[in-house]
């Protein structure tokens, strides 16, 4: 409640709203796409199954799984806090809380994107993690998140992610894999 009610202003009442919408980070991903697609070619059409299967699993497990399962009341529903909560978005979904959503599959991509791509962007690689970190600050904020449904999130985001990487990986020989897209002459042209 602390980061809902107490530690506000109105610079962050009017951004994080709109920030933690997953419509603001349409442009983010069709930068990841043309990225993969300037940069690799048609050896990156395995990256973008695997990485819209990440964003499919880490939904699933966290929306079909954890909320059913678990079943915690979000804060904006839960009839004593709704008084003191700060609601700052047009609704509070109906949807269970533990685990956040938004938390598992921003977290997964972010770790799917830093360890399959930590060769070509390298340090760059963190800022999806910050990335997936202020959108889970926005879900606290906005009042439809408790902090640990967030932080549990993110942690399985992270292994989900892991382990996505770990399997495309596996699955992908050298012929098809980035890291040989970069020795193809194709690649150096």
């Amino acid at each position: 409640m602390l980061l809902n009610t107490e530690l506000t202003n109105n610079w962050l009442d009017n951004i994080l709203p709109w920030w933690r919408d997953a419509n603001t980070w349409i442009p983010l991903y069709v930068f990841l796409l043309i990225f993969m697609i300037m940069n690799f070619g048609w050896r990156s059409v395995g990256w973008i199954i695997f990485l819209i299967a990440t964003a499919s699993l880490t939904d699933l497990v966290s929306s079909w799984f954890f909320k059913d399962y678990f079943m915690r009341v979000r804060p904006c529903n839960d009839p004593f806090l709704a008084t003191q909560a700060r609601l700052l978005i047009n609704r509070c979904p109906s949807s269970f809380s533990f685990t956040s959503s938004h938390a598992t599959n921003h977290f997964g991509v972010a770790m799917f994107i830093f360890l399959t791509l930590k060769p070509f962007i390298g340090k760059w690689g963190w800022l999806f993690f910050a990335w997936a970190a202020t959108i889970c600050y926005g879900q606290v904020y906005v009042g439809v998140h408790y902090p640990l449904d967030v932080v549990a999130g993110g942690l399985l985001g992270c292994a989900l992610g892991w382990l996505m990487s770990k399997i495309y990986g596996a699955i992908h020989t050298k012929g098809l894999s980035l890291h040989a897209a970069l020795k193809t002459p194709e690649a150096s042209s």
